[in-house]
């Protein structure tokens, strides 16, 4: 069998968040030491498969109109197996078995150590094949093939989720909190880093909750673990993504002033400043909380950079609570801010809520709130003119005919950019510093400092 799957090439399309593309990785790296290679192009590969984001309507819109074009490929292409795995099929699978009569293959979250196992057997019979399993696997940290650029990498450190947002339908996927073990973090990092990461991205539902189920009296242990990952000589970056805001505790802004491989970065998803609102979503801070965090992040010794998510549309939200977003977004300046339309998920208690919010009630407010939003961004752009910043340098737009990077206070492909000039040869995943000249949308223009 395995002279056969040299043969065959397998084309993957990854979708949804970057746990998502952790699980992905995990899966390529059991594909590859099966023995079966890989192709980027879709028509030639002899196995397609989609691991797919359910998180709301358009994730999961995007997920099925994937499905529906890489099918194309079974008439068009070479493709022979269609495969779906991830989050959709754990959550949906009755539904998918019934519209999707050309998958062959659907897999849940929990079967990526199988993958080549199950793909050798639907060889062997044209049966279609349906394995998803309620029991929590977690893959071998050993066994990733890394899809980002080699100087950063995500590192998945819990999975599930405790918080049961009453609009979320994370915990019914993925099950309650698991922090992974810190010596099985530790060594992979020190393997990401090995490979040429200098950026480690610590991704999970919550990673400030992480090590809470590690610990008898429940304390959480992000720190601790953020200690000794710095212990990694060539890591120069640890990025946190995804902090609960009422877990951010003066311990860990404590850790960011004087840890230098911390970045001074916060992504807290908020979801709202509306108390009525907030309470209804299950969410475990109120507006003034939400303040006092701000302020005190603001107050620090160094500038932290704070991105966030607001939900728009929640049932029973008003004009006048979105009046009061619209104030706070003006009066407390976030760096980087995502806007989303809430989804009615079903099986979630907000589903059921009275008083449904009109789609285009919804759209209506997006639109105002992302003019706030973007007229903030310019304010914030203007301060940086005159100063330097690290930037590590990720490629050239050739259509700006200039290069460009990030500083810690950007996240990749979430945030904005720096776009420079050089003189001189820069190299991707090197750090230089740039002075910021001017600002041109939510980017910064700047030159190389020689």
């Amino acid at each position: 069998m395995k002279e056969q799957n040299e043969k065959k090439l397998v084309g993957v399309i990854s979708l949804g968040c970057d746990k998502n593309r952790v699980d992905t990785e995990h899966m390529l790296s059991y594909l590859r030491d099966g023995g079966y290679g890989f192709t980027s192009d879709p028509a030639k590969a002899e196995i397609i498969i989609v691991n797919t984001c359910g998180f709301i309507a358009n994730a999961r819109r995007e997920s099925m109109d994937t499905i529906f074009e890489m099918a194309e490929y079974k008439k068009l292409g070479s493709c022979e197996k269609l495969v779906v795995t991830g989050c959709m099929p754990q959550r949906w699978l009755k539904e998918m078995r019934k519209d999707l009569p050309e998958v062959d293959i659907f897999l849940g979250i929990n079967e990526y150590p199988d993958i080549v196992e199950i793909l050798n057997k639907s060889y062997e019979s044209d049966k279609k094949i349906i394995q998803v399993s309620r029991t929590s696997r977690e893959s071998s940290a050993q066994n990733r093939m890394i899809t980002t650029p080699r100087h950063y990498a995500y590192l998945k450190i819990a999975d599930g989720c405790n918080n049961f947002c009453t609009f979320c339908t994370i915990p019914h996927i993925r099950g309650r909190y698991r922090s992974r073990s810190m010596a099985e973090l530790v060594e992979e990092a020190v393997s990401l880093v090995n490979g040429g990461a200098t950026e480690l991205i610590l991704v999970a539902q919550d990673v400030t909750r992480y090590g809470s189920d590690l610990t008898k009296d429940g304390k959480p242990m992000l720190v601790d673990l953020i200690r000794n990952l710095s212990e990694i000589k060539k890591l120069k970056w640890i990025r946190l993504l995804y902090c609960y805001p009422e877990l951010v505790t003066d311990e860990l802004l404590e850790e960011m002033m004087t840890n230098p491989k911390l970045c001074n970065y916060l992504d807290m998803p908020l979801q709202h400043v509306s108390n009525s609102i907030l309470k209804r979503m299950n969410r475990h801070i109120d507006k003034n909380g939400i303040i006092e965090l701000i302020n005190k992040i603001r107050n620090l010794p160094q500038r932290v950079s704070i991105r966030t998510t607001f939900m728009v549309g929640f049932p029973g939200e008003t004009d006048e609570d979105i009046e009061e977003l619209y104030k706070f977004i003006k009066k407390y300046p976030l760096d980087h801010v995502g806007f989303f339309a809430y989804s009615r998920e079903p099986g979630t208690p907000a589903a059921e809520f009275p008083n449904q919010v009109p789609e285009k009630v919804k759209q209506k407010r997006l639109i105002t709130l992302v003019k706030a939003q973007r007229a903030v961004v310019k304010k914030l752009n203007r301060k940086m003119i005159g100063r330097t910043v690290e930037v590590v340098y990720e490629g050239i737009d050739y259509a700006k005919a200039m290069f460009f990077g990030r500083t810690e206070f950007q996240s990749p492909e979430i945030d904005t950019l720096v776009y420079f000039k050089s003189k001189e040869r820069a190299d991707i995943g090197l750090r230089y510093n740039i002075k910021i000249k001017k600002i041109r949308g939510y980017d910064l223009i700047g030159e190389r400092e020689l």
